[in-house]
Formats: C-alpha cells, structure tokens, sequence
C-alpha cells in the first residue's frame, strides 16, 4: 500500500506562517493602540495679532469653542524677557504691547493660553 504525504508538510507550514503573522499583527496593534491613550486634545482657541497706528502691537484674543476654559493669556512681544499675563480673557479682550514696533512683518508675537484643566497651548506664533 503505498501513500503519498507529499502536500502536507507545505499546507502545515502555511497555516503555520499565516497563524505566526496574525498573532504578531494583534500584539503590534495592541501595543500601538494603547500609546495613543495619552494624546491630549487640541483646545479650539484663536488670536490675531496687529500694528494699530501709532505702531504699537496689539494681540485680540477671538476665543472659540473652549474660550471659557481658559485661566490665563501669555503674550510676548518680540522677544521680550517679560511676557504680558491677561487673567480671565474675555473674547474680544486686546492686549498691547508695552512699546512701539521696530520693523513691520519682523516682529514676533507669540500667545500661550492655560486651561482650566492645567494644559497650555500656544494660540499665536506669528510676526507683525
């Protein structure tokens, strides 16, 4: 009686290889999806920055969606060592700067708000 095994060692090896690539793409998907745990969410806040006309710069807080939770506004004005800290923003609220402009388009204005929730996020990095 003769009996031919040829084809089984192949197929084994198959269902093998695709069991192997299954359990290792769930275990790089689990590792993978519980990183992304610790994202923080993006806070949907905006400011504008401008030159009124006696060129003094001038940070408008618009506010947006998570305007309430915001404790405090952290303007800086060209570079400046000391920032200018507005509590309690209310939309529409401007904060000038301290002095007059130098260069028009080159000087850098960036806006920091802190949250209600203890996150800080910068709202404004632009020059004017």
């Amino acid at each position: 009686m003769y009996k031919k095994d040829d084809a089984v060692s192949p197929v084994i090896g198959v269902i093998l290889m695709v069991a192997i690539t299954v359990i290792l793409a769930a275990v790089i998907a689990a590792f993978v999806f519980g990183m992304a745990g610790n994202v923080q969410k993006t806070k949907n806040v905006a400011a504008v920055a401008e030159q009124n006309s006696t060129n003094f710069l001038i940070v408008t807080f618009h506010g947006g969606k998570d305007a309430a939770d915001v404790e405090y506004l952290n303007v800086t004005f060209k570079d400046a060592a000391t920032p200018i800290i507005k509590e309690d923003p209310t939309v529409g609220v401007s904060i000038p700067s301290t002095s007059a402009i130098g260069t028009p388009e080159k000087d850098h204005v960036v806006a920091t708000a802190q949250f209600k929730d203890g996150s800080t996020q910068v709202i404004l990095d632009t020059y004017v």
